[in-house]
């Protein structure tokens, strides 16, 4: 193309010499043609060049595209940087796969082979082999892509083998201890395998894993698809044809990610997705992508939009909560407005249901009027709880696993209530008998979105009904564990059997008026017995059976900072609170203080403390930094209110210089917690906390035996307390038979039981 350019040149340079020297002669025909040309010599410039542009932007479009050719084996390859160091961004691709009947294995083997063709490594992951507590949260800083083939099972369930996957991440998406930051950095896609058939549960496995990653702020890479079995309606004919349209998708996804493109386009993407210019039915998916994030949002929102009201109109002022800007936890039970007394009431009744009412005097009356009857969980609340993973219990009572005890089938450690007093934390059932609390406290786990009150004006449950479902269905969550990786068999077999009970989910179980009868039949099949209260009825505190161990919850010193923190509903609830003290001091059961420091709060009242354990004499005294349960409207409570493990060390040391007959006996690093006893525990220089359990049901069924005319102290069901756990240890009150587990966000605090 040049030589013909140049050709060109010569040829008007000798036309205009010929033109020069014919000039002086005549005009042939020939003469004129030449000279015509001559005059038109600008269009001949003109169209050369624009030859030559032509001829050379091909070249340089053969070029690019050879250069295209090879990316697929380049892919892997390094990114220099400016210190000539490679960067890496994508080292690898996981796949992980639910299947039942092998189709998405073979989607994975299948994805797998390809992805390596590429030049990245890929592993298939079968989903019950994978423990997500463990490793998840390192693939956020690995670099790898994680892919979700996940099927939907009868009833819109997850295939066996993903079954455990699915529930810690749903647990982990609603559970404050992980924050909504846990999977921040992972990458993923999700493809979900379903019929269409099922209108009721379609690819409801893929949707919920979508949306569990992304509300722990996974980043999708592509929009989620859903593969239909069902011919009629596939995309494209048959659900390898979806996968396979998924799979072009994803690889060319995979080589933008491997080369350092953050976005599948050059437009102005929303999410990652695909461009407006591009064609119709990649718009549509965009936004389907849309649609499905702002469906997860209102979701959420409505699992924490609920309603709040007080039973007790005249002192709580039926006044709505804020809603709560935090993810709902397990204790979070909704927000109960007042408009719950318009709300629509349960048609069904129960037969064995009896109505009562607790009144200020703390007796019981029946109810007459059948307008003040009501559930305390009402029909919405119970769908969005059921929803969030509460085993709700009848129409108030409610039980879940702790996460304690799940540490401890897997040998991980035990609560501090295994190392103070020896509780077995996987035979550890937490339930309670009453949602309702009386107080509305500042660090409350529920950010004040269970029901409150003063009285029981709600329908009543039988406490054996209650008992009964509650073991069946903390049973069947341990059951959940089973082949679970990381779980100890022996400690699955034994977490089956019940052996305590904690009565401190939520709420105030001492409002239940059957709770003596409850407590009797924990003892009738062997479970020991810790109640908590937040020591407003100091009746029912001194009407209670013997317990194992019964506590107080004294989260302030004062009149003023115990309204400020604790915000009781009661009026007197100063004289309530003291009343409550002194008869914590009339037991001869084991007894105990429970005090929740809150920097800035209530860890300056020194003495004031050492006055209120003087009245009521405790066993013990537990001492807890308060555990920040995220952003809430209805608390101000931040991370600067949090206790260091050091400066409650410093605060039990000076609480305990003030106590005579207390000495800081035992200490729980990992919860925050330490405990002071009353010296009587302590015995030729050992310390005897733990509780001898065997000889306290001897004791309990002595004690009814005779008509309750046979009592008992808390001295004469006490054990030795190993070296372990005693303050000043090496191992800080962790269980040395365990192993400790550290997770990957460690500034967070995950603490409490």
């Amino acid at each position: 193309m040049a030589s013909f350019f140049v050709i060109i040149l010569l040829f008007v340079s000798h036309v205009s010499t010929s033109d020069t020297k014919v000039s002086h002669n005549g005009h042939s025909p020939s003469e004129s043609y030449l000279t015509s040309i001559w005059h038109n010599r600008l269009y001949f410039y003109s169209g050369a060049a624009l030859v030559f542009g032509i001829w050379f932007s091909l070249k340089l479009a053969l070029k690019k595209k050879s250069f295209s050719g090879d990316v697929g084996s380049l892919v892997y390859k390094a990114v220099k940087n400016n210190d000539g160091d490679a960067v890496v961004h994508v080292s690898g691709v996981k796949i992980f796969y639910g299947s039942q009947t092998g189709t998405a294995k073979g989607f994975a083997t299948e994805l797998s082979e390809e992805v390596m063709a590429l030049g990245l490594p890929a592993e298939v992951i079968d989903m019950k082999d994978y423990d997500p507590d463990d490793q998840l949260a390192d693939e956020c800083t690995s670099r790898s892509v994680c892919v979700f083939l996940v099927a939907t099972y009868t009833d819109g369930q997850p295939t066996e083998n993903a079954e455990w996957f699915c529930k810690w991440l749903e647990e982990a998406s609603t559970d404050f201890r992980y924050g909504k930051t846990y999977l921040k950095g992972l990458r993923y896609a999700v493809f979900g395998l379903g019929n269409s058939v099922y209108v009721g549960h379609y690819n409801t496995v893929g949707k919920n894993v979508d949306k569990w990653l992304w509300m722990l702020s996974g980043m999708r890479i592509m929009t989620r698809v859903e593969g239909d079995c069902n011919v009629v309606k596939s995309r494209n004919g048959s659900i390898q044809g979806d996968f396979l349209a998924w799979k072009v998708k994803f690889l060319n996804r995979l080589q933008a990610l491997a080369k350092g493109e953050k976005k599948s386009c050059g437009g102005n993407c929303k999410t990652g997705g695909s461009c407006k210019n591009k064609r119709k039915n990649r718009q549509e998916e965009e936004e389907e992508e849309v649609g499905e994030e702002e469906a997860a949002l209102q979701n959420v929102s409505s699992e924490e939009d609920l309603m709040e009201s007080s039973s007790d109109e005249e002192e709580s002022g039926m006044q709505d909560e804020k809603r709560s800007g935090s993810v709902v936890d397990m204790e979070d039970l909704g927000n109960i407005m007042s408009s719950v007394k318009k709300a629509k009431r349960k048609e069904e009744g129960r037969g064995d249901v009896q109505v009562v009412k607790l009144s200020k005097l703390n007796g019981l009356k029946k109810i007459e009027d059948e307008g003040e009857r009501r559930e305390m969980i009402t029909p919405a609340l119970s769908e969005a709880l059921t929803k969030q993973g509460y085993k709700l219990i009848g129409s108030h009572s409610g039980v879940k696993l702790c996460r304690w005890t799940k540490s401890m089938l897997r040998g991980r450690g035990g609560c501090y209530k295994h190392t103070f007093y020896g509780i077995e934390s996987h035979r550890c059932m937490e339930t309670t008998p009453s949602l309702a609390c009386a107080n509305k406290c500042v660090f409350c786990w529920r950010h004040h979105t269970n029901p409150v009150g003063t009285e029981w004006r709600w329908k009543m449950d039988p406490a054996e009904k209650i008992l009964q479902d509650a073991l069946e269905k903390h049973q069947n969550m341990i059951r959940q564990f089973r082949g679970v990786p990381g779980v100890k068999p022996e400690r699955y077999e034994e977490g089956l059997a019940v052996k305590h009970c904690a009565l401190s989910l939520v709420g105030e179980p001492i409002m239940y008026p059957e709770i003596n009868t409850f407590i009797r039949l924990l003892h009738s099949q062997h479970i020991s017995s810790f109640l908590v209260t937040n020591a407003q009825f100091p009746q029912e505190i001194r009407d209670l059976e013997p317990v194992t161990q019964l506590y107080v919850s004294v989260d302030a010193s004062t009149k003023d900072s115990l309204k400020r923190i604790d915000r009781p509903l009661f009026k007197d609830f100063w004289p309530r609170f003291l009343d409550s003290l002194r008869a914590l001091g009339e037991k001869r059961q084991r007894t105990v203080y429970r005090l929740t420091l809150v920097k800035a709060w209530n860890v300056e009242e020194m003495q004031a403390y050492s006055e209120l354990i003087a009245m009521g004499q405790p066993d013990f005294v537990e001492v807890k930094g308060v555990t920040y349960c995220g952003e809430s409207a209805a608390s101000s409570l931040t991370m600067a209110n949090v206790p260091w493990h050091q400066e409650v060390v410093a605060f039990v040391q000076q609480l305990a210089d003030m106590l005579p007959q207390y000495e800081i006996a035992c200490e729980h690093e990992h919860s925050n917690c330490l405990l002071i006893a009353h010296t009587k525990f302590k015995i030729d220089g050992e310390w005897w906390t733990w509780i001898d359990y065997e000889r306290f049901q001897e004791l309990v069924r002595a004690h009814e035996g005779s008509e309750r005319q046979q009592s008992f102290s808390s001295l004469d069901y006490m054990a030795k307390t190993p070296s372990w756990a005693l303050f000043g240890a090496r191992e800080q009150g962790f269980d040395p038979a365990d192993t400790r587990f550290q997770r990957r966000n460690k500034t967070k605090d995950i603490s409490g039981c």
